[in-house]
């Protein structure tokens, strides 16, 4: 596969993960909790996530592999320039976070959504809007190295 169709999925795969969690965050959960009561609104969102995350799943595994695909094309990390290396490290610190929500915050958030256990439920999607808005930043700053990074 040329190195131009790997950057293009690698792209769209950065694009989807970083801008579904804008969207997620500065626009459905901001709605919902303007027009959702809270049981409404924890179904709604617990339901927009494993969609969403379903996605992710695939855009991190397609991440991953271009991004390491591209580094061997290049003739490995000691011929990459040091932003390859920034974004490959915060992108294991992204997945990390990612996996954390995935296994084990979003999985309490629908075990409460099942029992209507409301409060357990909206403090565990607080977590996950925390810990989204920490990837969402890290995306952000992957993004900033990519491009700024090519400067110098």
């Amino acid at each position: 596969m040329s190195y131009v169709i790997l950057l293009l999925i690698h792209l769209l795969a950065a694009a989807f993960w970083v801008g579904g969690m804008a969207t997620l965050h500065f626009a459905v959960r901001p709605a919902a909790v303007a027009t959702l009561e809270p049981p409404l609104r924890l179904r709604t969102m617990a339901a927009a996530l494993r969609r969403f995350f379903v996605g992710v799943d695939a855009a991190v595994t397609l991440l991953f592999v271009t991004g390491v695909a591209m580094i061997l094309l290049a003739g490995g990390f000691r011929a990459v320039h040091w932003r390859v290396e920034a974004m490959m490290g915060i992108a294991i610190v992204m997945a990390g976070i990612y996996v954390y929500i995935r296994a084990s915050v979003f999985r309490a958030l629908r075990r409460a959504v099942e029992e209507s256990a409301w409060p357990v439920a909206a403090g565990r999607l607080d977590m996950v809007r925390k810990l989204v808005s920490l990837n969402l930043a890290l995306g952000v700053a992957v993004f900033a190295v990519a491009t700024v990074g090519r400067a110098g």
